[in-house]
């Protein structure tokens, strides 16, 4: 490791808004009557789905200087088509999707809900059933259960499941997310309990209650230990320190109401941070990353949990992370709730000492790629032994403190004319960025059969990423 006093040479890097917050915020802001400003918005092609759809059901939207946004809402009032469907293109976006259509259903009209690449192949069916049962009609228009889909809106009435609705989370967080978005447009309150076997990515469910706080909407939350015991409401604001959900064990009262126009800021993204936090870790500089609220909500936060419990050593500042070049070695991971991080994680673990089991995160085949086989396959083509489980995966680290070894067989390699394939991920193709931490010969960015994905998210990272990689 070197010295942490030694801080010439650090690399800092300002990350983009958070991409769940401005999805989110975007939507409150749309749903609102008058004018707001959305600071610090991610720019990214996701982001622009999302903008677009907004935009379609007559928000008005327009940049101010930076990355700043003006939105005019439309006062609740979200309307489809009425002879034929207001057709919505999510593109690739998997949050728009899902969040969007439980809103749209919440309104009136015809929707016609479709995307493009694995888009078609994604899961919606468990929120499209509760939309239905709430009154909204689904007509599957290719593969049962998944885009696209035709979706009358006709408002969501609670009356219709006696004021609750069971919904669970073992695929998705973003169907909750959906319904409660959705939810103060109802005339009557709506109890929305966790249902399912498991709740994966349960972080992004306390942005979603942050957002609806934040736009002054009213909500309850109760959870008790068991199925067999009383419920207890939280007080105001303790639903914060629920960690982790348990099914049939946590449920949501939303009230209705208006959402609120005002200026509201976005706070960095703690995914986008995270190939910059194991660089530093990975790399020969230590690597400081600016614009992270240390107190966030952000799932991905735990980057910081994670990195540490392979041995890197860090230091927080005012709104920054500061990580210094360690030696890493082999972890078990129960990582459920912060799936984005896999793949991340996968190229650390693939220079750590020991092996790395990642558990609890079989959901992943089903996101842009396969994140359980893809890392396994890219990893296998530089030589790192990494095997898909039921699961998960696990990877046979190559050892520590890579950056001191050039020359060693630890070094990634790839043969001539070979390429790495980003697996039409934006996730996987930052996250193979790091091998050039462990071989800068690899110039993994000229290497990738598709370097331009990271425009889902990022679409500046290569720009940022040279910073990293300048001597």
């Amino acid at each position: 490791m070197e010295p942490l006093q030694n801080q010439q040479n650090v690399v800092s890097i300002d990350v983009p808004g958070s991409k769940s917050l401005s999805h989110r915020y975007l939507i409150g802001a749309a749903l609102a009557s008058g004018q707001s400003t959305l600071r610090h918005v991610q720019n990214s092609s996701d982001i622009d789905v999302t903008r677009a759809l907004l935009q379609q059901i007559g928000a008005e939207i327009e940049p101010l200087s930076g990355e700043d946004l003006s939105v005019r809402g439309v006062g609740g009032q979200v309307r489809g088509g009425s002879g034929s469907p207001l057709d919505c293109n999510v593109g690739e976006s998997g949050t728009s999707c899902r969040l969007l259509s439980a809103v749209f259903a919440a309104g009136d009209g015809l929707f016609r809900i479709f995307g493009q690449g694995r888009m078609h192949e994604r899961p919606v069916e468990d929120l499209c059933h509760a939309l239905t049962r709430l009154g909204a009609g689904v007509i599957y228009t290719g593969k049962t259960g998944c885009p696209p889909f035709l979706l009358q809106a006709r408002g969501l009435n609670p009356d219709l499941v006696k004021g609750e609705l069971s919904i669970g989370m073992d695929a998705s967080s973003q169907y909750f997310s959906g319904l409660l978005l959705a939810a103060p447009m109802c005339p009557t309150s709506l109890v929305l309990e966790l249902g399912g076997n498991k709740a994966v990515s349960w972080p992004y469910v306390g942005l979603t209650l942050q957002c609806l706080t934040d736009f002054g909407l009213s909500f309850t939350v109760a959870t008790r230990p068991n199925k067999t015991a009383e419920w207890k409401t939280l007080e105001s604001g303790a639903w914060r320190e629920v960690a982790l959900a348990v099914p049939g064990c946590l449920r949501i009262t939303v009230q209705p109401g208006a959402y609120q126009s005002g200026v509201y800021d976005i706070e960095g993204d703690w995914s986008q941070a995270s190939y910059f936090l194991a660089a530093g870790a990975l790399g020969s500089r230590p690597v400081c990353v600016r614009g992270l609220r240390e107190d966030s909500l952000q799932g991905d936060r735990i980057i910081l949990d994670i990195l540490c419990k392979m041995g890197a050593q860090l230091t927080l500042g005012d709104n920054a992370v500061t990580v210094f070049p360690s030696a890493l070695h082999g972890v078990d991971l129960d990582m459920s709730s912060c799936p984005d991080l896999v793949q991340t994680v996968a190229v650390l673990a693939a220079f750590a000492h020991g092996s790395t089991r990642i558990r609890n995160v079989a959901h992943l085949r089903f996101k842009e790629s396969d994140r359980i086989a893809a890392p396994v396959e890219e990893l296998g083509k530089v030589g790192v032994v990494a095997d898909t489980l039921s699961d998960g995966l696990l990877i046979s680290g190559k050892g520590g403190n890579v950056h001191h070894k050039r020359g060693e067989s630890v070094l990634p390699s790839l043969p001539e004319g070979a390429m790495l394939s980003s697996h039409n991920d934006h996730r996987m193709a930052m996250a193979l960025a790091l091998l050039d931490l462990v071989n800068p010969d690899l110039h993994v960015e000229k290497r990738l059969d598709d370097a331009t994905v990271v425009k889902k998210s990022f679409p500046d990272f290569w720009t940022k990423w040279q910073c990293v990689l300048a001597k």
